[in-house]
């Protein structure tokens, strides 16, 4: 992260949204650059960012054409601003790169609290990077990436469902990043879950029995409380 204030790139063509969000974010210690469109953001980034508040729904190129065509040259984090109900749009915004998203209307307080999570997390890992392989350690277990399989600290194997090592991977390769549940959803590839209910919730509750010491006060896949979890 920058060194002072932390630089914000604030994309909407709403101009009372922008200058809503502009005041308040400045208020709080931010250094804002408030751009009404995609052309906008670029030159806004031609200085320095570091994090990005980006509308799905603008005029000309929209939200998620502008990150793709971003996803390219950057790894600024991403925080995207989605319509309460546009479940796809929020998904998409996720594989395509997007660290998390507000749904509008925005909550101030929310969106801050989710600006310093990113910010706290620094520069984003690159999405091209090799997945990891091998065997790597899973709290007191260890996760066979390539074999598919999970030991416990005995050296014995610990059963579990193809669901459930995918989501070990995931976790196993975004480590100390924390991952919303729609970003847990969307890189696990797995349509046979749920996006409306807690099928995420009661899989990593399943999960820590498997891998915590204590599973009622989990260590290894931790919760963040109004975003997601984090492993690590």
């Amino acid at each position: 992260m920058s060194a002072g204030r932390p630089r914000i790139v604030v994309c909407d063509d709403e101009a009372d949204l922008r200058r809503m969000l502009s005041d308040y974010l400045s208020r709080r210690g931010f250094e804002v650059c408030a751009a009404e469109g995609a052309e906008a953001m670029r030159r806004c980034l031609e200085t320095r960012a570091d994090a990005v508040v980006l509308d799905v729904a603008m005029p000309g190129q929209d939200g998620l054409s502008a990150l793709r065509e971003l996803r390219r040259t950057s790894q600024v984090p991403v925080l995207m601003l989605t319509a309460a109900a546009e479940v796809v749009d929020r998904v998409v915004g996720l594989e395509l790169g997007a660290d998390d998203y507000v749904p509008k209307p925005v909550d101030l307080r929310e969106l801050e609290a989710r600006l310093r999570a990113l910010l706290r997390r620094g520069v984003r890992v690159p999405e091209a990077a090799a997945p990891a392989t091998g065997r790597v350690p899973f709290g007191p277990c260890t996760l066979d990436l390539d074999g598919a399989r999970l030991f416990g600290p005995d050296g014995a194997e610990i059963a579990v469902t193809a669901m459930e090592f995918a989501l070990l991977r995931v976790f196993a390769e975004n480590r100390g990043r924390v991952l919303s549940r729609d970003r847990i959803l969307a890189v696990a590839h797995d349509r046979g879950w749920d996006r409306f209910d807690r099928s995420v919730d009661l899989r990593v509750s399943r999960l820590r029995r498997k891998v915590e010491r204590n599973p009622a006060k989990p260590e290894t896949i931790r919760t963040v409380r109004g975003i997601g979890y984090v492993f690590g």
